[in-house]
């Protein structure tokens, strides 16, 4: 996808950058793989804001987005490309040989009429999910499994890829795009390919506007705040408070980590 620049007719245009969504070949979503999507405003059960900075926004319906692969020893055919409000990459509409229809996340280099299969004996083409096992070492893959028959849970963001680095008996061992290394299950399913969409973190939004509309709330920073309100409020003229920087509760955050539990399945930390 590329990225489009807007003519500065107005202040608002100014600086203004949108993916270019040419090559998406349906507008109307499928209404049999649709599902409410309810609202929270970042509360929990009990009403208490658990997530700040969420509310408004514009409507949306979920996507079922297959991450089960569900359709298993069934090839598929791509019939559509889609935009999918609820992620930053788009989706491909799948039609299976027994009349059922699937939405799977879209990877680079896939086509329309391009045959999909999610199988033991699948070949590793993009596009096709099959276990780590059968995954060659050094390929790129997404929608990784991190817990067998879990679903997928790993690298499902634009432009996401993870590499596969080895195996050593039931484990296999992955290069997050995070540069963190960590082990698996090679019983563990995942799709091969990256996903696309990559361009979309270069995306400038240019006006609060487009913020609201995808639900995310003003922040005010700390140091304009008074000492009641956080701990990097007052002072005379700015002052960073003498400390790392924390949230209003105290707790540091812009870099602290918060990992408490040391996992084994984590070989090397991400950067």
């Amino acid at each position: 996808m590329a990225i489009i620049t807007r003519r500065p007719i107005t202040s608002s245009l100014r600086g203004q950058q949108f993916l270019s969504h040419k090559d998406l070949t349906k507008k109307r979503p499928e209404k049999s793989l649709l599902a409410p999507l309810s609202k929270t405003g970042g509360r929990n059960a009990y009403g208490r804001i658990t997530t700040r900075h969420i509310g408004g926004g514009a409507k949306r319906r979920y996507r079922i987005v297959d991450f089960n692969w569900e359709s298993r020893e069934i090839p598929g055919k791509v019939v559509a490309f889609e935009y999918d409000p609820n992620r930053n990459v788009s989706i491909a509409l799948v039609v299976y040989k027994n009349g059922s229809k699937k939405y799977i996340l879209r990877p680079d280099g896939l086509n329309i009429g391009d045959i999909v299969f999610a199988s033991l004996k699948a070949e590793a083409k993009t596009g096709n999910s099959l276990p780590l096992r059968n995954i060659p070492v050094g390929f790129f893959i997404h929608n990784v499994e991190l817990v067998p028959s879990k679903g997928a849970k790993l690298a499902r963001s634009a432009g996401g890829a993870i590499q596969l680095l080895g195996k050593e008996g039931e484990l296999a061992i992955l290069k997050m795009p995070s540069g963190e290394t960590r082990t698996v299950s090679v019983n563990c399913w995942a799709t091969v390919g990256r996903l696309s969409n990559s361009e979309y973190k270069n995306v400038t939004l240019g006006k609060a506007g487009r913020t609201r509309h995808r639900g995310i709330r003003p922040t005010v920073r700390g140091m304009a705040m008074n000492p009641v309100d956080h701990p990097h409020g007052g002072g005379e003229g700015r002052s960073k408070s003498g400390s790392h920087p924390v949230t209003p509760w105290g707790k540091g955050c812009k870099g602290t980590r918060t990992r408490t539990r040391k996992s084994t399945a984590i070989l090397k930390r991400r950067k």
